[in-house]
């Protein structure tokens, strides 16, 4: 009986091991089921600087080629430079309007749709680079952008930042705030506000038509950005004077804008991809910007003679004091300019005192 129930054992054993077989031969033998085609979406983002623009238009680059790589190819952007595909000051009705789904512009460009959207890219005597980042991140401001944005079907993102900017490129010197009395001078945004009051007349241009106005005399002083973007444009050749502090710029930030109903309508991980894609493009544009500015102002100053100045401090004070006025009369004629200002200023305020015994303190100590 032992033996009997062995062999039935055994058997039993041998039947599995051949029924087993010949499952792994049909699944063997089964076709290959085809792995289903990568989707693929496609956007266009527009952008108000010249195509590979050093710097401002290198950066949607950077972001398009993030998005792709990250996204391993199923979202793909094309970006479009200044009047490629519509003009340099139109980027923001372009997203809002699903001409494009996405854009990368300064948000002071848009004062005259969004009086509030100003203080998201630059206010004089404002916030520097690291500060501004740190008030729209965690200070409450990205909350009131996008709400200021929402009706026009847009949502904004931080995009990249040139840090404190030079005064201006000028065929004459600089000496009193009468000497900006009857100047025509592009600068764009509350530093314009800021001229007219001063006396001078704000002109805004699109980057790449700053050096022929320059040139030929329909503008008599500029400011663009600094000494890497300001050497690629050649502004050199078409002014004398090269004043400093960006008293009008003091940590310029530039957004990302994305068609609501385009960005909603992507899978949640694609959303994230672009999201990561603006965060970091954002701190490589000032890393960058912090690097290239030292070689292109030794090029400037010691190939190409530039006279380099600082504004007097009498004029900074009185365009200090201008620009306080200026900005609380704006915010006093519109609710929304004063929601925006109260949050930026009661940062402002909290980030000045500690920064009195940190990062100032620390350059004074290092100088």
């Amino acid at each position: 009986m032992k033996r009997r129930y062995l062999f039935s054992l055994m058997g039993a054993g041998m039947l599995g091991m051949l029924l087993g077989g010949c499952s792994a031969e049909k699944e063997a033998a089964a076709p290959v089921a085809q792995q289903a085609p990568k989707q693929t979406i496609q956007w266009k983002l527009v952008t108000s600087w010249p195509k590979n623009f050093p710097g401002l238009g290198e950066a949607p680059e950077r972001f398009a080629k993030e998005v792709e790589r990250m996204s391993d190819g199923r979202l793909k952007v094309k970006v479009y430079g200044a009047g490629e595909l519509v003009p340099a000051l139109e980027v923001f009705d372009a997203v809002s309007q699903g001409t494009a789904e996405a854009g990368h512009a300064a948000s002071y460009y848009w004062k005259g749709k969004i009086p509030a959207a100003q203080f998201f890219s630059t206010v004089p005597f404002g916030l520097n680079a690291q500060e501004i980042n740190s008030w729209i991140s965690y200070g409450g401001g990205l909350e009131l952008w996008r709400e200021l944005y929402e009706p026009f079907g847009v949502i904004p993102m931080l995009g990249g930042n040139t840090g404190v900017q030079m005064g201006g490129w000028f065929n004459k010197e600089i000496n009193s705030l009468d000497d900006l009395k009857g100047l025509k001078m592009r600068i764009p945004g509350l530093g314009g506000e800021v001229l007219q009051r001063a006396g001078g007349t704000p002109v805004q241009l699109p980057g790449g038509e700053i050096f022929t106005a320059l040139q030929t005399g329909a503008i008599d002083a500029t400011e663009w950005v600094g000494p890497y973007n300001d050497l690629a444009f050649g502004l050199h050749k078409a002014a004398k004077y090269y004043y400093y502090p960006g008293w009008h710029e003091p940590g310029t930030s530039l957004e990302f804008t994305f068609n609501k109903k385009a960005f909603e309508a992507l899978p949640k991980d694609l959303q994230a991809i672009v999201e990561v894609a603006a965060r970091m493009t954002n701190q490589d544009m000032l890393d960058e910007y912090t690097a290239r500015n030292n070689a292109a102002l030794n090029e400037l100053v010691n190939n190409h003679g530039v006279d380099v100045r600082r504004f007097p401090d009498d004029v900074l004070k009185e365009l200090q004091d201008i620009s306080r006025q200026t900005i609380q009369e704006i915010a006093d004629k519109d609710p929304a300019v004063k929601r925006v200002y109260e949050s930026y200023e009661k940062f402002r305020s909290n980030v000045w005192k500690y920064h009195e015994i940190s990062e100032r303190a620390y350059i004074n100590a290092r100088s």
